[in-house]
């Protein structure tokens, strides 16, 4: 759920959030209300402002998510022989 901001904490609208990720709006607004990224309403009338920082952090998990998926998929298509170090080696580089 939107939390309060850090103090000196950098704001950006969902739309600039939006640009920066190549998602609609709706999408950002989506990823703050599930708790990935840092946000909350502020002003009169409410809007959204999301932390800068959150969203740095939200790519650096989606990086780290992607290398992990890369490496179990590496590791899914290793035959025993290449993993144990003896026998025929099915996909030599």
């Amino acid at each position: 759920m939107p939390e309060s901001p850090k103090s000196g904490a950098h704001l950006l609208t969902p739309a600039q959030v939006a640009e920066m990720l190549q998602l609609p709006v709706d999408e950002v607004i989506a990823l703050v209300l599930d708790g990935h990224l840092r946000g909350m309403k502020v002003g009169s009338p409410a809007r959204w402002r999301i932390e800068a920082d959150s969203v740095t952090g939200y790519l650096d998990d989606q990086a780290e998510e992607a290398r992990r998926i890369a490496l179990w998929r590496e590791s899914n298509a290793a035959s025993f022989p290449e993993l144990w170090g003896r026998g025929n080696v099915r996909n030599p580089d």
